[in-house]
């Protein structure tokens, strides 16, 4: 047994920490405890249950299993990402889109150059992070286009009738647009190592892994991490652009910001 992993005992010892935000909560009068109570049980429920699909595709399925696993957390993502755009066309295909955009060209370099091993226990947490930085990037690019598409109509209406195009009159808003999403992503490579040591990196240096080593896992995950934000950021953008302007280069019009949004 690894010592530097937490035993069963020691994971239910750690649930005193849930217990202590409870009565923070309670203390404050915020009226969480239930919600908190709730999300902790939840992400216990839910990582045990995706341990369990885990130790079976790792032991009977290969590449093809990994695969299918990430297809369907692409789909998950896509609509994670797409629900707090309701009001955009096809906004769901979009995010389905660019985040399957991001991660395919990402994953794919990766393995098609050797960086990662085919085997699926390597495939699908990489996978996983390349998933969740698309999805991050995609939904960033989607709310702010969304709010450009409403804030700026006049000024994209005005250039429209100016003679532009679509994808002209709509140009300065797309750089603005992609730069927003990638922000994150961005401060994260900045600041790695400086502010915090990363996910990937602190969990091989606790599995005992040299620090040299866990280093140049961490910079290829950067890496990766950085691309798919900005492949699915700049996909997202083109997609629902291509879908705010008719035939006819006239903007559509948006439905109703639904309440609460």
């Amino acid at each position: 047994m690894n010592p530097a992993v937490p035993t069963w005992a020691g994971v239910a010892a750690s649930a005193a920490l849930v217990l202590l935000t409870i009565a923070v909560a309670w203390h404050g009068r915020l009226r969480l405890a239930r919600d908190i109570t709730v999300a902790a049980i939840r992400a216990a429920l839910q990582l045990a249950a995706v341990g369990a699909l885990l130790l079976l595709v790792f032991r009977h399925t290969g590449l093809t299993g990994a695969i299918g696993w990430l297809a369907l957390m692409v789909l998950i993502a896509g609509r994670v990402a797409a629900r707090r755009t309701p009001a955009l066309p096809k906004t769901l295909l979009t995010a389905t889109t660019a985040i399957t955009t991001g991660t395919a060209a990402t994953m794919g370099t990766l393995l098609a150059l050797g960086v990662i091993a085919t085997q699926a226990r390597v495939v699908i947490p990489v996978g996983g992070m390349v998933v969740s930085a698309a999805m991050q990037a995609t939904a960033l690019a989607l709310t702010r286009l969304s709010d450009e598409a409403r804030t700026a109509r006049p000024a994209i209406e005005a250039r429209l009738s100016l003679g532009l195009s679509a994808t002209d009159a709509f140009a300065p808003h797309q750089r603005t647009i992609v730069r927003t999403a990638l922000i994150p992503a961005l401060d994260s490579t900045k600041t790695v190592g400086v502010i915090s040591l990363p996910g990937a990196m602190t969990g091989l240096i606790l599995a005992g892994v040299d620090p040299l080593t866990a280093i140049r896992y961490q910079i290829v995950v950067m890496y990766m991490l950085l691309a798919a934000a900005a492949l699915a950021a700049l996909s997202a953008v083109r997609m629902a652009e291509r879908a705010l302007f008719d035939d006819a280069h006239r903007l559509r019009p948006l439905a109703a910001q639904p309440t609460g949004s």
